[in-house]
């Protein structure tokens, strides 16, 4: 008798390529095979389970067997702006579990576990533990004073002559390369933080020092990883590119870093480690819940893998 094979599973985050960006093409799955059909026929296949996230640029079309082959293998779809600088929307490959989601939520809406989030976040990002008796607010006020100090010794360190993120969204040809290269930087950031957060089953609207925004929480994450990744790159770019495509560079650089520092192995236990500053347990279903009709098979693999 022939041994069975267990069913296939999503390859985990932390396995896979960080970022892919895709422009001028059409997406489609043929044979089988999630491809790129460009303008004179050609294609591109693309091994669509072994990436965190697919950036889609202005002149991209995407079938809808693609999506359902993305969604699938849990790889996420990002609709951005030319060069990447703009998240217009995503997909929403499995989604917030519900015991997971409460467990933010709870930690999100309850201020003394909230700050100890919080605080967990600033002493991952700074390497040192935050003052003591200080609100949130007083803490996202230290972060900001911190953060513009980093720019402008980052700045300074490269040789750009920095005046501050400030830019018009609306015009934004007229933005200078540094904020512009800082946007196609974070936007990659972003998408693969964003990718992790879905994997481990959170929810990207629930933040706890950025509120309000469909990806709060994504933010909160990728501050964490934001100066010692993608910033240096965005200003070395600027730096060395008075002109041409250095929105190219500056996503070559940041899938390069995502590499070299492992970035997709951390996300997600950083994740944990963060929430589980709170000091609460998982919240249990209640004992008069109605149990799922069809019960979810247990999988092989951890928090990475979205099946």
């Amino acid at each position: 008798m022939s041994t069975l094979l267990p069913p296939l599973r999503p390859i985990p985050i932390r396995e896979r390529i960080s970022v892919i960006f895709v422009e001028y093409g059409e997406i489609d799955v043929l044979d089988g095979a999630f491809v790129v059909i460009d303008v004179n026929g050609v294609r591109t296949h693309i091994p669509v389970g072994g990436v965190a996230c697919i950036m889609l640029e202005p002149g991209t079309r995407v079938s809808h067997r693609a999506v359902a082959l993305a969604a699938r293998v849990g790889t996420l779809l990002v609709w951005v702006g030319e060069a990447g600088v703009r998240l217009y929307a995503s997909g929403q490959p499995g989604g917030a579990r519900s015991d997971r989601l409460l467990y933010q939520a709870r930690l999100a809406l309850d201020e003394n576990l909230r700050l100890k989030v919080v605080r967990k976040m600033y002493a991952l990002r700074f390497g040192e533990e935050p003052p003591a008796r200080r609100s949130v607010e007083q803490l996202r006020g230290i972060e900001g004073a911190r953060v513009r100090r980093t720019y402008q010794l980052l700045a300074n360190q490269y040789g750009v002559d920095w005046k501050g993120r400030d830019y018009d969204a609306q015009e934004w040809e007229s933005a200078d390369i540094p904020n512009r290269c800082l946007s196609a930087a974070t936007a990659c950031l972003y998408g693969v933080t964003e990718a992790a957060v879905l994997a481990a089953r959170y929810a990207p609207a629930v933040g706890f020092i950025h509120t309000g925004k469909p990806l709060s929480f994504v933010y909160d994450i990728a501050d964490v990883y934001k100066f010692e990744t993608v910033v240096p790159i965005a200003f070395k770019v600027a730096a060395a590119h008075a002109g041409g495509n250095f929105e190219r560079a500056v996503r070559l650089g940041c899938r390069d870093i995502f590499r070299q520092s492992k970035l997709l192995d951390r996300i997600i236990p950083d994740i944990e480690q963060i929430l589980a500053a709170g000091e609460i347990p998982l919240p249990s279903a209640p004992v008069d819940s109605v149990k799922p009709a069809l019960p979810e098979l247990k999988g092989s693999g951890d928090a990475g893998h979205r099946a």
